[in-house]
């Protein structure tokens, strides 16, 4: 280096300093790593060629500069064309894993659940209808009592909803003129069952309400002065017409990241296969305020899956529709062609799916991620990256291939609030976790994902097992850990953001190289006698 070029960078400004890049005779060599389309695409020149599929653990991101701090990192990014995520996390629709804890856990993170199918499509729709009542801005179909009825008519919604603040109206319907309301207060200390709400309820001149019209803000505001459990909200008849909660404004401030739509209920999913019967599970679904379905099964390009998204996209339009799976964008060209909002991602790489050991077809998921991607943003749709996923690093490898969101099965099977309960094996604590193609779960109605049409076989192939995995705790910390982990990933890549990355990712600056089994040794913990991970 000559003195004058050492002058000239010491008269650069920091700013003027980050944007040096080496001469590109040095960075034609790999010095700087391979861009994704050398590696997908041209192969890695090391290996000779195009003909090899890489995972997440084959590639390994190179960094960029950094000028801003990981807590600036935006994950905010688009589930469908028209659902955004701010945490775009999502978990898997198997029956060890989303039911309506999982999804309202998840949703308060700023992600989303989508409930599993191995139940009637009634009791499906209940899990969703938790969901959506869960937290709500207006409650628009609170349950209603009228003076006549009594404290056991109380304890008994109670019992099944969770809550017993109710409005009290002059027929014990919505839309009747308003006469009081009932607090657990009114109800804590009565022993006389048959007493009636007449002489319990806070009468009507003694209650703070709000007039029909008032906008969420200006009525949380009146609940916050008025300082009461629940603000009902009338017309100029007096009659109730919807219903505000206190415990929601607590739940707005402890989880501002929250997915809801526009009125301010938690977003929700729910799944649905291929059989004629789904298009009635799926207006089930649609009545109980499901915002987007996801059409499962482990091959999404069939006859089958391509006339369910044609029929919900011309029955249910306001629904958003996610179909897959799919790992070659000729599947994908085909269900975009059908009308699909959104892709799902992968096929036979799950921790408990043996897709590809027993039926041998399926690709490795950082290719099928990144061409699938590539593919479908010429079309606007979002890719949901599903399985293959053991770690943050993971995480971010999906996100750097194109994906827009993320789906985790394992990952999340052993959280407080996934379904089932804890057991101790060789004093470690665990919970159980079925692959929606064991044996188990198909015998409980799992097959529609793997047989598409109603034929009836009578020799069932198991492509998925049975297993366990270790407890994760509670959501309300493993999903912080999870999203500040990927934005440390995003900060040492150099880029701010999701939308920061995609651009990178197709400008073809963001760089990767791929590793040699020995690599991804010495990238991993090695050289200990012993060692304790703990995950936060």
């Amino acid at each position: 280096m000559s003195d004058k070029q050492r002058q000239e960078w010491l008269k650069m400004s920091i700013e003027e300093i980050s944007k040096l890049e080496v001469d590109a005779s040095i960075d034609v060599e790999g010095a700087n790593g391979f861009t994704a389309d050398q590696i997908f695409c041209k192969g890695a020149p090391h290996l000779g060629g195009k003909c090899v599929a890489y995972t997440y653990d084959d590639l390994i991101l190179l960094p960029g500069h950094i000028d801003f701090s990981a807590n600036d990192v935006d994950l905010s990014s688009k589930l469908t064309r028209n659902i955004s995520l701010k945490i775009p996390f999502v978990s898997s629709p198997m029956d060890t894993v989303t039911e309506s804890t999982m999804a309202i856990g998840m949703a308060l993170q700023g992600g989303i659940g989508i409930i599993h199918s191995n139940v009637d499509a009634e009791a499906q729709a209940e899990e969703v209808l938790k969901v959506k009542t869960y937290k709500n801005g207006f409650i628009t179909n609170p349950v209603c009592l009228s003076p006549n009825h009594t404290i056991s008519d109380i304890r008994a919604i109670k019992e099944k909803h969770g809550y017993s603040g109710i409005p009290i109206t002059k027929d014990g319907k919505m839309g009747s003129i308003l006469v009081g309301i009932v607090s657990a207060r009114d109800t804590d200390f009565v022993t006389d069952g048959g007493a009636k709400c007449s002489q319990i309820m806070t009468p009507r001149n003694k209650l703070s309400t709000a007039m029909e019209g008032v906008s969420l803000k200006g009525a949380n505001e009146i609940l916050q002065a008025c300082k009461r459990g629940k603000l009902p909200v009338v017309n100029k008849k007096d009659e109730l017409v919807a219903l505000i909660a206190r415990t929601d404004l607590r739940k707005n401030r402890d989880f501002p990241r929250a997915s809801k739509d526009e009125n301010k209920q938690l977003l929700v999913g729910a799944s649905i296969g291929t059989r004629p019967d789904d298009k009635t599970r799926a207006a089930v679904l649609v009545k109980a305020g499901v915002d987007v379905i996801v059409v499962d099964s482990s091959q999404g390009d069939s006859t089958y899956q391509l006339d369910m998204v044609r029929h919900l996209k011309a029955t249910h339009p306001h629904v958003d529709v996610i179909a897959g799976n799919v790992i070659i964008p000729n599947q994908a060209l085909h269900l975009i062609a059908a009308g699909c909002d959104g892709l799902r991602v992968g096929m036979g790489i799950g921790s408990i799916c043996t897709t590809q050991e027993v039926c041998a077809v399926g690709r490795a998921q950082a290719s099928a991620v990144f061409h699938v991607a590539k593919f479908a943003r010429r079309y606007g749709v979002p890719v949901i990256a599903d399985g293959g996923i053991s770690s943050t690093g993971h995480i971010t490898k999906a996100f750097s291939c194109g994906a827009s969101s993320i789906m985790m099965g394992s990952m999340l099977a052993g959280t407080d609030e996934a379904p089932g309960e804890y057991f101790y094996q060789d004093s470690v604590r665990l919970k159980r976790y079925r692959g929606m193609g064991s044996l188990e779960a198909m015998t409980a109605g799992g097959e529609k994902r793997y047989v598409w049409d109603d034929a009836v076989s009578n020799v069932k192939v198991a492509q998925g097992v049975s297993g366990a995995v270790p407890d994760k705790g509670t959501l309300r910390r493993y999903i912080p850990y999870l999203a500040q982990g990927v934005r440390h990933g995003f900060q040492d890549a150099g880029v701010v953001g999701l939308d920061a990355l995609k651009e990178k990712l197709y400008a073809n600056k963001l760089r990767f190289e791929i590793r040699s089994p020995a690599a991804q040794k010495e990238g991993g913990v090695h050289g200990l006698h012993s060692y304790q991970k703990r995950l936060y």
